[in-house]
């Protein structure tokens, strides 16, 4: 068993897809849906597009060359330029220097203009906190400490974002930094390289399920709406005991497969999760006003495909093989 599983991974599947324009159209499609939270993680942490897109360039070009290197290409410099699309100078620049850290972006208006209010001494007061300032003004204001950063942002729109963020409160005319520094929640660090794992092989699953013509991975789901809040507590609970129950079994196997795999050669790695999320539903768009008293349609059928499953309450249930 082990060495017909080393064989079969050791071998390159066949792709299921070839790039084509039909092929690009959907992804593109689909890739606005699965970028939309990481986009939202990246705002919620001061991450803008420009440094983002340029942390972009080494992630396409890596999965450029490990393409490469899976159907039996020399990764040239060339070779990766044409395949990932990233100008031929930043290729060569990224090999250069392959373990550098990415290179920072500006941070966003309104974290300069927070951290130099925390920390220049023009304004903060004898006990070292930031001292509260006026709304508008032309010195020692929140107005005048926004200018000196920058002319092209409405000072307003910068209080604007620090309200959002919760770090500034306004006490009549006086604007109040919440907090004297910028601190991580606990265990940030860790729980974020958690995160990015734990979404990183879920998205590999399914994506080597939609583009190989490999064994498919486990990468299923369930789906309901017209739900209440009750209704979404009672099945987050069953979620929560379904993976209780879970992770005991698959962790009591792991650990006898780990212990027995200790004298062999075994270089493969796993991962198993699972994850619940609810949020309203978005009302659909109506070419005309529903009749009175119509109630809106409600789903939870099953629904299986190859790479997930959806359950939906109506039509009756329904295997696909």
């Amino acid at each position: 068993m082990k060495r017909a599983l080393s064989a079969h991974h050791s071998t390159r599947p066949k792709a299921r897809v070839q790039p084509s324009a039909e092929h690009a159209e959907i992804a593109l499609r689909e890739a606005r849906l699965l970028m939309a939270p990481v986009a939202l993680w990246l705002l919620r942490n001061g991450v803008s597009y420009p440094a983002f897109a340029e942390t972009l360039k080494a992630v396409f070009v890596d999965t450029s060359r490990r393409e490469l290197e899976r159907a039996g290409t020399r990764a040239t410099q060339s070779a990766l330029s044409l395949l990932s699309g990233v100008h031929r100078k930043d290729v060569r620049e990224l090999a250069e220097a392959p373990d550098a850290a990415p290179a920072r972006g500006r941070p966003p208006l309104s974290s300069q203009v927070f951290t130099r209010w925390l920390t220049d001494s023009r304004f903060r007061g004898a006990d070292g906190a930031p001292r509260p300032l006026p709304r508008t003004g032309a010195r020692r204001s929140f107005e005048a400490l926004c200018r000196e950063l920058s002319n092209d942002v409405h000072p307003r729109t910068v209080l604007d974002e620090l309200l959002r963020l919760g770090l500034v409160e306004l006490d009549g005319e006086q604007v109040v930094a919440r907090t004297a520094s910028f601190v991580p929640a606990a265990r940030l660090d860790e729980m974020t390289a958690m995160f990015s794992s734990n979404a990183a092989d879920h998205l590999a699953a399914a994506v080597s399920n939609l583009t190989l013509r490999d064994a498919p991975f486990l990468e299923q789901s369930v789906y309901a709406d017209g739900l209440t809040a009750e209704s979404i507590d009672v099945l987050h609970q069953a979620a929560r005991q379904a993976w209780t129950q879970a992770f005991e079994a698959v962790v009591k196997q792991a650990r006898e497969r780990v212990d027995g795999d200790q004298a062999s050669d075994g270089a493969l790695r796993m991962r198993f999760g699972t994850y619940f999320f609810s949020e309203p539903v978005a009302a659909p768009e109506r070419s005309s006003a529903p009749a009175p008293g119509a109630r809106p349609a409600r789903r939870a059928a099953a629904e299986p495909t190859h790479t997930s499953s959806s359950v939906r309450r109506a039509p009756r249930p329904k295997k696909r093989s």
